[in-house]
């Protein structure tokens, strides 16, 4: 008599592993998890193993820009490299995950600032755990005209874009806010391009 028991609880226990890791990213729950699991199964196995490499490749070869802390795969970014792009304005952004929200939209031709996060003192999170000193350096280098906060509609979004605002006063470059065309609590990642883009037109002066 064959045993078949331990294969299958071997194959449970990866299956359960493979789903308690998925479902470590967010917006993925377990039925969600499950289904991306059975999915893989069913195909063939140079796709999973073309999915693992990938994923293998992003860990190994994605870092921050040294310029603006977007996500890239040399020194510098494609958007800080890219000759054409307006580089007296910045747009001050939480996630590099903002960023590609913003270029979706075509409004904004500028570079950007990746700040790592917000100031959240509940958490640990002040001035000096976000890029925020690298930001006065760019400005104070002379070129900056226009400092634009895209920081997320929320209470931590809006004050650090307050603070950034406060220490970039006497900077001598405008510094501004994303219109509120973006509800309160909402983040700059789930927000359509269309919402973005008259926030983006209808930036105010922060004063």
């Amino acid at each position: 008599m064959k045993e078949t028991t331990p294969v299958k609880e071997a194959s449970a226990g990866v299956i359960d592993r493979l789903v308690a890791e998925l479902m470590r990213f967010p917006g993925i729950g377990r039925k969600t998890a499950q289904r991306l699991v059975f999915h893989l199964l069913k195909r063939p196995p140079e796709e999973t193993e073309g999915l693992a490499r990938a994923l293998l490749a992003v860990r190994e070869k994605v870092r921050t820009c040294a310029t603006c802390f977007n996500l890239s795969e040399s020194e510098r970014c494609e958007i800080c490299s890219d000759p054409r792009r307006d580089r007296s304005r910045i747009c001050v952004v939480e996630e590099p995950a903002n960023i590609a929200v913003i270029e979706r939209t075509g409004a904004f031709r500028g570079l950007y600032h990746v700040l790592g996060g917000a100031l959240s003192p509940l958490a640990g999170v002040g001035p000096e755990e976000l890029h925020i000193s690298e930001l006065l350096g760019r400005v104070g280098a002379g070129e900056i005209e226009e400092v634009i906060l895209a920081t997320n509609p929320t209470v931590e979004g809006e004050a650090t874009a307050m603070h950034i605002a406060n220490v970039l006063r006497d900077s001598g470059a405008r510094v501004t806010r994303i219109a509120q065309g973006l509800p309160v609590g909402a983040d700059l990642e789930y927000t359509d391009e269309v919402t973005l883009h008259r926030a983006l037109e209808g930036r105010r002066e922060v004063k």
